[in-house]
């Protein structure tokens, strides 16, 4: 019975990974960092398991050190139990390989409990920053708090931090043509200003149930991943602000920074590719130009 069930794994993902490796591009340059975005993912669900299994998939051809996670990391409680079931056993293979995953806090999410698990690399801390290599520092914000406390450690990590590229990624998105939720102008408002003058060059974020890229907004490039769990089908709207926008499947991204460059490509719970492009980082050039 066992045999047959890893007979069955390992035939889906070998599945998943011809599927993706017909579509992907991944340039895979050396010395370069190369990273997975999901968000809102934590419903231990179907739809959870499949898109772990693509992502399982997708390191096979992309491999990737590490997974940011945007938060809403577990649905419906924090008990041993549910990091077992929405965590553990769906990226169970993922972890066997040593890969990393660095949460951020959500709405849906338990701060004493989280903060504190080990594999999700918060350091006992609500927010943090890591350097995976020199030259590249990511800012885990939590978005449920943004006291002073919290803006001012962002400043001053920011202001001191030499890395030429700046990545912040947090829940709540300060930009987003979502029906459900949009733009939370409050959070923007008082965290804009920081990341604008200290040159912060992409911001990830989650809470709406779809994949989001915005056009640039002051020189920053912002990208909601939050269906990799859950989805708000057809949620969002006419907006000026969307560059490309999916809100028809589940999806998760895997990007890649060398040099001046961010490569990136979103991927759906089908295997589609739904968006690919390059960001050139903020302090050389603010614009993106995607890949057809």
């Amino acid at each position: 019975m066992r045999k047959a069930k890893l007979l069955l794994t390992v035939i889906i993902l070998l599945a998943a990974l011809v599927s993706y490796a017909q579509n992907t591009k991944s340039p895979l340059k050396k010395d370069s960092v190369a990273f997975a975005v999901i968000g809102d993912n934590g419903t231990g669900g179907s739809a959870q398991y499949e898109i772990a299994q693509r992502l399982t998939a997708a390191r096979l051809k992309f491999p990737f050190d590490f997974v940011l996670m945007m938060g809403d990391n577990l649905y419906g409680g924090d008990n041993p139990r549910d990091f077992e079931k929405k965590f553990e056993k769906p990226y169970k293979t993922l972890l066997d390989l040593g890969v990393k995953f660095y949460a951020a806090l959500g709405n849906h999410d338990d701060p004493g409990r989280q903060i504190v698990y080990e594999k999700f690399n918060m350091g006992g801390k609500k927010y943090y920053s890591f350097k995976p290599k020199d030259g590249v520092r990511f800012f885990a914000l939590d978005s449920n708090y943004m006291d002073k406390k919290q803006l001012e450690w962002l400043e001053g990590e920011l202001k001191a931090s030499a890395s030429e590229w700046k990545i912040a990624f947090f829940h709540h998105p300060i930009y987003s043509s979502g029906e459900k939720h949009g733009s939370n102008v409050e959070l923007r408002n008082v965290l804009e200003p920081v990341m604008v003058k200290y040159g912060v060059d992409v911001v990830f974020t989650g809470h709406e149930h779809f994949y989001e890229r915005m056009k640039p907004q002051k020189g920053i490039n912002y990208f909601i991943v939050g269906s990799s769990g859950k989805l708000r089908k057809g949620n969002i709207g006419r907006s000026a602000l969307t560059a490309k926008g999916f809100d028809q499947d589940n999806s998760f991204m895997v990007a890649e920074i060398a040099g001046e460059e961010m490569f990136f490509q979103v991927i759906s719970r089908k295997g589609q590719i739904v968006d690919s492009g390059t960001v050139r980082r903020a302090e050389r050039s603010r614009k993106v130009s995607t890949a057809k």
